[in-house]
Formats: structure tokens, C-alpha cells, sequence
């Protein structure tokens, strides 16, 4: 089917482009955060300025690992021989629509 063939192609390329993105923004998050780690352990006082800075890094971390996980479980929902429904490509494409526009928020 052309459609299928199409749409698989499109959501291969999304699914890359959310890949690529996840692990720049995570070794951002992690330099950012060991900077902060390193400038807090000069002096405990500091916390008080890079706290709540910190606990955004690591909640973004977080984040990421969800999106992984989420892509993750919608690609092996279905054996490899079969490939992906329309439905199953909808849902991933929808899914990674909405963690873009998370991110962008």
C-alpha cells in the first residue's frame, strides 16, 4: 500500500528526528547539570541559587526518558514481521506531535 509505505517513511523520519533531539537535549541537560553539581560543591550555601535550576535538568532527564520509553513501546507493540497499523503510526506520530509541543511550551 502507498499510503502505508508513505506514512511509514514520514513516521521513520520522525521517529529519528525525536531520537536525534532526545540525545542532544540530553547531554545538554547532563553537562548543565554537572556544571551546576560542580559550582554547588564549592559552597553548600549556593543551593539556595541553583536548586530549583538543578531540579528543572534533572526533571528534563526525565522527561526524555519518558519520551524514550513511550516511542520505545509503541514501535515493539507489534511483532517485526508484521510492521506497524496505521493506527500504531498514527498513535506514535500523535505522540511525538505532543511531546514537541511539550518541549516548545
Amino acid at each position: 500500500n502507498l499510503f502505508r509505505d508513505d506514512m511509514s517513511k514520514k513516521l521513520q523520519t520522525y521517529i529519528d528526528e525525536a531520537l536525534t533531539n532526545i540525545r542532544k537535549d540530553r547531554e545538554i541537560t547532563s553537562e548543565l547539570l554537572s556544571d551546576a553539581i560542580k559550582w554547588l560543591s564549592k559552597d553548600e550555601s549556593r543551593h539556595k541559587e541553583v536548586g530549583v535550576v538543578m531540579a528543572k535538568y534533572v526533571e528534563t532527564l526525565q522527561r526524555s526518558n519518558e519520551q524514550l520509553v513511550k516511542i520505545a513501546g509503541m514501535v515493539s507493540k507489534t511483532p517485526s514481521n508484521e510492521g506497524l497499523s496505521a493506527k500504531d503510526m498514527s498513535d506514535i506520530y500523535d505522540a511525538i506531535s505532543s511531546e514537541t509541543s511539550d518541549v516548545k511550551e
